[in-house]
Order: structure tokens, then C-alpha cells, then sequence
């Protein structure tokens, strides 16, 4: 039998190992230092960044989503001068102040707007207002400066007629609970509304528009990260009639949104921007930041700490199926010292009233895995998301190892009860296995950590 003490020690060194390089990757997507790096033309093909704003003596900017507040400060302190107004729209519970290592937003300019996320309500019906009237009054020869991160989507509620703002948190709250990835959920948005799908750049019609955006969507879709308001969008209505029926919503979605669906396939109302619309030559779209730069800077923090670093599949896919094949992953692995990372957003099918998120969810499902097939064996894991919030809780992810779901069970918990209902987040909250960081300020969707042989 393993020495308790030993064992506990190994624990604690691997639960150190996976924070230092989950730290690392966040680190790496800081909203300012991608921003600071932005303005000075670093990434690649970012020279016309530089240029577009050197062009302008008058810029108007829009900032929304988590990484909002950071990302306009930065902005702010870069170009002062310049600003004549802006909105800073963020989660309420992404303020400022919340983040980690954020600079607050001063510009005497600068209206900080809190709105709600996951799903949208009356605050985010008045910050999209407030986003096109800015936009409507950018003239010619002036800039708009629009900086975009995950979770604007929420924030930025406009329903088009006849949708209301009820309708619409209605069908999100739907689609969310049915599993909906956030592509399908977008593809509905995108249809019933004013802002999204090219919608901003239609108000801001005459305006140079350049998007500076931090990604919270794997392969960077232009027309998925937060709806894409300054992206073409080549999704149709019929293909958001399309979602809606395959997750069995479209029976029982608001009769106001069938109409408006049914009458844009019948071609009664304008699509949404489209590739090779004239506005589209007005806007510079730039992706300033995304998974792919978390996920290289924990590998590179991993091999610092002595591990031999395996890239994982993308995550995608129903969460509890990614974490069971991760785990299967991590047992199969016989050499010593190894780190698996990993990237991307799984998706839960709601199907109990319990709490936890996306990455609790799978950390659970390979708790299971690891018991079965690396019982016995140093192998420990983290599952979380960059931005600090795993789905409605104050934790980021969940740590787990071989002995998770046999500690779950001594200390009078049914695991696989737990996961059935998506109830992790008391199971962990009482192993002590929570990573609880708070907001961090940044959104790049979720990563994954795994160590054998720590």
C-alpha cells in the first residue's frame, strides 16, 4: 500500500505543476498585452493595424465582452488623444475591478456599461442600443474602433422585429440547455437580431471599421466570436430553422421568432451581411489572440518544468465523452513524465438541475476513466476555462486523479449520480479539487492540462 504522506506529496506537486501551467497559458492571452502587441504590428499581417490608426485624428470605439475592460484600457492608454467616445461593455461580474492584474478604465471619454451573460436581459438590450448609436454616428474619415471577446454575444442584445428581449432569452436558454454548440446557438442569434451578423457595420455605414478580437472559438470563425457584428455571415435563416428543429426547439419556440425566421426564408427580410456586401470593404477584421496561443504557452511552461509535452485532439463534442477519452489517453501513456495539453470548448446536454460547467463536467467523466483503467498510477489532470468561469459557478475547473471518484464515494457521494444530474461542482467543492481563480479578464475558451508520472 502507498505511504499516505508520499502520496499526498505527489498530489500536491502535481496540483502545483497544473496551476503554474494553466497560469502560464492565461498569461499568454492577457487581453492588454495582446492589445500593446496589436498596436505595434507584431502578429502576422498586422501592419495594417498601425496604419489605420495612424490614419485617423477621431476614433469611436466599442469594447465588449469579458475581456472588455482590459482591452480598452489598454486602448485607452495608447491612444488618448484620439478618443471622442466609447463604450466599455463587460459581464457585471467582469468589471474593472475584478480582474487579475487589470488596469481599471480612465478616459474621461469611455461609458462602462455592465450587462448580463450567460443569458442576455435588460442591460443588454441598452448596451447594444448604446453600441449602435455609437456606431451610427461614426462619419467618414473617422475610425471605429470595435474590440470584441467571448461573451459578447449575451451582451449585446438587439432584437429585431418582431422578436422581443423575452423571445430571445427564452430560445437562448433553450438552446443552452439542449447541448447546442456555441456555433448552432450563434447561427440562431445571428438571425434574430440587429447587431449581429454584420448588423454593427450596417449602423456604422460610411466609418472605417477595424476589429481588434480575442477568439473564444477554436478555428476562429469571424462569424461565431460573439456573432460576428463586423463579420459577413454565411449562415441563412433556413439553416436557423434548421438547428431549432434538430435540438427539438422549433415547435416550441416564441411564435414571433418562427414568423421572423419563416419570413426571411421567404425572402420578406433582409439576410444578414453576406461575403462580397460593399460594407465589408470598410472593415479590418484582426484576431489578436486565441486558444491556440494558451495552448502553446502551457506546452512551453510544461516543457520548462521537466515534462515531455503530447499536443491532444481539439476538445469538442459532448463533455462527458471528451473527458473519458482523455482519460483513456493518459492511461495508455507509459513513458515517464509526460504532459498532455489540449484546447477547445466541449458542450453539455443539460440533463438534471444540478451545478457545475462545462469543465467540471468532463474533469467527472474522466475521473471515471482514470479509475478504471490507471488505478494505482500517478496521473492527475485539470480541466478549466481561461476566462476564470466554469459555466453558472465561481470556479474555473477541476483537478482530478486515479483516486477522484474513489474520495467522491468515501466522503458520501454517488459520482455517477453527480454527473448524470450536471451536479460536479459540489462533488469537488467538497474534495477540496476546485481551481477557483476568479475572472481573469480573458476568454479563449477552455484547456486541458494532463501529467502522468509527475
Amino acid at each position: 500500500m502507498p505511504d499516505a504522506d508520499a502520496t499526498h506529496s505527489a498530489n500536491s506537486l502535481a496540483r502545483r505543476d497544473l496551476t503554474r501551467i494553466y497560469a502560464a497559458a492565461v498569461s499568454a492571452v492577457a487581453p492588454a498585452y495582446l492589445v500593446r502587441r496589436a498596436l505595434a504590428g507584431e502578429p502576422e499581417g498586422g501592419g495594417p493595424i498601425g496604419a489605420a490608426i495612424s490614419e485617423t485624428s477621431r476614433i469611436r470605439m466599442i469594447a465588449a465582452g469579458k475581456a472588455a475592460p482590459a482591452m480598452a484600457a489598454a486602448l485607452a492608454e495608447r491612444l488618448e488623444h484620439k478618443i471622442a467616445e466609447g463604450l466599455v461593455i463587460s459581464p457585471a461580474s467582469v468589471g474593472p475591478q475584478a480582474q487579475a492584474g487589470a488596469a481599471p478604465v480612465y478616459h474621461p471619454a469611455l461609458q462602462v456599461l455592465p450587462a448580463a451573460h450567460p443569458l442576455p436581459d435588460a442591460s443588454s438590450e441598452r448596451a447594444a442600443a448604446a453600441a449602435l448609436e455609437i456606431a451610427s454616428r461614426a462619419a467618414a474619415g473617422e475610425l471605429l474602433l470595435v474590440a470584441l471577446s467571448g461573451g459578447a454575444s449575451a451582451l449585446l442584445a438587439a432584437p429585431a422585429p418582431p422578436v422581443t428581449l423575452q423571445d430571445k432569452i427564452t430560445i437562448n436558454a433553450a438552446l443552452l440547455r439542449s447541448g447546442a454548440s456555441i456555433r448552432e446557438l450563434n447561427i440562431v442569434r445571428r438571425h434574430l437580431s440587429a447587431i449581429k451578423g454584420g448588423g454593427l457595420l450596417r449602423a456604422g455605414a460610411g466609418a472605417r471599421v477595424l476589429s481588434l478580437i480575442l477568439s473564444d472559438v477554436v478555428d476562429n470563425d469571424l462569424a461565431t466570436i460573439g456573432s460576428g457584428p463586423t463579420a459577413a455571415d454565411p449562415t441563412t435563416y433556413s439553416g436557423a430553422i434548421g438547428v431549432l428543429k434538430r435540438r427539438g426547439l422549433w415547435g416550441r419556440a416564441p411564435e414571433t421568432i418562427r414568423d421572423r425566421l419563416e419570413r426571411g426564408v421567404a425572402g420578406e427580410i433582409p439576410e444578414t451581411v453576406k461575403s462580397g456586401d460593399p460594407l465589408l470593404a470598410s472593415v479590418s477584421n484582426f484576431v489578436i489572440g486565441d486558444n491556440r496561443l494558451a495552448v502553446n504557452a502551457a506546452a512551453e511552461a510544461a516543457a520548462a518544468a521537466g515534462y515531455a509535452v503530447e499536443r491532444g485532439r481539439e476538445l469538442g463534442g459532448e463533455a462527458d465523452e471528451a473527458g473519458r477519452t482523455l482519460g483513456a489517453r493518459l492511461a495508455a501513456i507509459s513513458a515517464a513524465r509526460v504532459c498532455v495539453v489540449a484546447g477547445g470548448e466541449p458542450v453539455v446536454t443539460v440533463r438534471g438541475p444540478g451545478k457545475g460547467g462545462r469543465a467540471q463536467q468532463a474533469a467527472l467523466a474522466m475521473a471515471f476513466e482514470l479509475e478504471r483503467s490507471a488505478r494505482g498510477r500517478r496521473v492527475a489532470a485539470l480541466f478549466a476555462g481561461t476566462d476564470g468561469i466554469d459555466g453558472p459557478t465561481d470556479a474555473a475547473g477541476a483537478f482530478v486523479t486515479s483516486k477522484t471518484i474513489e474520495r467522491a464515494r468515501e466522503a458520501g457521494f454517488d459520482p455517477a449520480s453527480s454527473l448524470a444530474r450536471n451536479d460536479a461542482y459540489p462533488l469537488f467543492a467538497a474534495l477540496g479539487d476546485l481551481l477557483i481563480t476568479g475572472p481573469t479578464g480573458t476568454n479563449v475558451s477552455d484547456i486541458f492540462i494532463g501529467l502522468v508520472n509527475y
